[in-house]
């Protein structure tokens, strides 16, 4: 059931993030060692800030798991209900 406020109430794949940060760091860590050792300097830089960036996204990812249902409910909670924009939840 769509109800318009999708990108407020959205939640996200939290374990799937974490999954595919880890495969993004293996990655750019073998691709920052192979282009420094294959002496192409442009491109391990290249793939040592794309490791900065995947370990920060691992980090948060880590986390906002850590901080429990508020970010990563349960299959038992239902969406959150969406606010109708009155003062009491009612439509105006």
């Amino acid at each position: 059931m769509r109800t318009g406020s999708e990108p407020a109430t959205a939640r996200s794949a939290l374990r799937l993030r974490f999954w595919l940060s880890a495969w993004g760091l293996v990655w750019a860590v073998l691709g920052t060692v192979v282009f420094a050792l294959v002496g192409r300097p442009g491109w391990a830089a290249a793939c040592g800030v794309l490791f900065v960036v995947v370990t920060v996204d691992l980090v948060l990812v880590v986390r906002h798991l850590r901080q429990g249902p508020h970010w990563q409910p349960g299959r038992d909670v239902p969406p959150y209900e969406p606010d109708h924009g009155g003062p009491d939840g009612r439509r105006r």
